[in-house]
């Protein structure tokens, strides 16, 4: 029956578009659209990411002198043309094949053949869209092309087409694979059910369970496999569970003498060794001491917060994903560590009443880690309401867009109960890692609720974060560059 509903699909799809066969200028393309730095050294590459982010700091400052009316003065140590000091940027520790999670998309190659595995070259807008194998990439670990390899060995095996566009019909879509630094290998993939019955969703779930536990991927040798029914171009567990068909519940993570818990859904940095940096960063930055509590805003696993508890006296975390806060609390017991609870609801409604009950005397110190939409503007009137924070951290991958305006928000408001403005007094852009791939600055400004008005002496330090693959061209017109 399935075969038959393949075949009345295959009638009514267009005729596949043979470009040609993968050679070295295939595999260059997607290397320029991938990691447009690639062809640069690595020293060249931190030139010119220090320019970019110069840039963005010289935009961003430009921004807030014509909001606040006034001229940014200091004495503190100057990087020359900006109001503050912008440290060099902080090298990754590892420069190829870093990346704990690599998502392969389904479609049609370069030979024309709709079930290859890869990543994308040209737009859906023009028309040219082409899979392209991404084995030769440098940000991707081996370990993650040989389970795409794999995929695409079974997906060419297998008599259900890929869902190459939700209208015209298909099955298997994309290929996640998580890894760690233990070995450990996760993968998901991701199946449009169409009108398929249980009982033949039953059959294609024990036929990828087979293939890669007794057929060829099994040299793959996954910790966990996972499989998820959707609909929708990116579905939480929520909305449709991931299904365990073989291997561990969950793969494991040693971070800051943390064992981190990594399920389907955690949001982990794709750097392992640059998250590490990152982290201990922010916690210089935060200043936190055994007087203190720590308020980790968007905590996914609540690493930040965990790895600064046996410094401060109680950690909050907020997270809105409860399987990721379930994690965090898995690596709070397994650690040790009691000082913290973790609070599942968005935080633009639990922020305000969480932190009116804090209001005890005790000083706090946040710390916000927000996805590329920012903060909701609900929580950076909270957080400027509360007489209680003296210091905010704010991590992000993006200093542009939301950042932007989040920044600008916590700059230019006036304090509830308090006479004076909100000044940066230090700050960093940072995220150790991606090496070859487009970057952005990855800011964590801190942020004083005494501090003079119309003087801030902030310094900033530098360091990169992968951005979604854009040509060269557009990277350098996103980061205000000239191609």
């Amino acid at each position: 029956m399935i075969a038959k509903k393949c075949q009345r699909r295959q009638k009514s799809q267009k005729k596949p578009r043979h470009l040609g066969p993968l050679d070295d200028s295939w595999q260059e393309r997607l290397a320029d659209v991938v990691t447009p730095l690639w062809r640069l050294s690595y020293e060249e590459q931190l030139k010119v990411k220090f320019e970019a982010q110069k840039k963005t700091l010289q935009r961003l400052e430009s921004y807030l002198q014509m909001l606040n009316g006034v001229n940014v003065t200091t004495a503190a140590p100057r990087s020359e043309g900006l109001c503050c000091f912008l440290h060099p940027i902080i090298p990754s520790p590892v420069i190829s094949g870093y990346r704990n999670k690599s998502t392969f998309s389904v479609n049609r190659g370069p030979d024309g053949n709709p079930k290859t595995v890869g990543y994308y070259l040209g737009t859906w807008r023009d028309r040219n869209m082409v899979c392209v194998r991404s084995n030769h990439l440098k940000n991707i670990p081996r370990k993650h092309s040989q389970v795409a390899q794999y995929y695409e060995v079974f997906l060419r095996q297998s008599p259900l087409e890929p869902c190459l566009l939700f209208h015209e019909g298909g099955y298997w879509r994309e290929l996640i694979a998580h890894s760690t630094s233990q070995g450990h290998t996760m993968g998901i993939i991701t199946f449009h059910p169409q009108e398929l019955r249980q009982e033949e969703l039953c059959v294609q779930k024990e036929t990828v369970k087979k293939f890669f536990t007794k057929g060829p991927g099994a040299v793959c040798d996954l910790t966990s496999l996972y499989f998820q029914e959707s609909t929708m171009t990116c579905c939480s567990h929520q909305q449709s569970p991931y299904q365990l068909l073989s291997g561990e519940p969950h793969i494991f993570e040693d971070l800051l003498g943390l064992k981190i818990r990594i399920s389907p859904d955690t949001f982990f940095q794709v750097n392992t060794a640059g998250a590490e940096i990152l982290y201990w960063t922010v916690g210089e930055l935060s200043g936190v001491n055994s007087n203190t509590i720590l308020l980790d805003i968007c905590c996914v696993t609540g690493v930040i917060g965990l790895s600064l508890a046996q410094y401060t006296s109680w950690v909050l975390g907020i997270e809105l994903v409860e399987q990721v806060v379930e994690d965090a609390r898995w690596t709070a017991a397994f650690n040790g560590i009691t000082n913290c609870e973790f609070h599942t609801r968005r935080a633009e409604k639990i922020l305000p009443q969480l932190l009116k009950s804090k209001e005890d005397g005790q000083l706090i110190v946040a710390v916000v880690n927000p996805a590329q939409a920012g903060l909701h503007y609900q929580v950076v009137q909270a957080i400027r309401n509360c007489g209680a924070i003296h210091i905010l951290v704010f991590v992000s991958c993006k200093p542009h867009g939301e950042t932007t305006r989040n920044i600008t928000e916590l700059q230019t408001r006036r304090l509830s109960g308090h006479g004076s403005w909100a000044q940066p007094l230090r700050g960093m852009w940072d995220l150790p890692g991606p090496g070859h791939e487009p970057v952005s600055p990855a800011s964590a400004g801190r942020l004083s609720t005494t501090a003079p008005p119309g003087k801030p002496s902030y310094f900033l330090k530098g360091v990169e974060v992968q951005l979604p693959a854009r040509s060269p061209q557009q990277q350098m017109e996103k980061w205000g560059m000239e191609g």
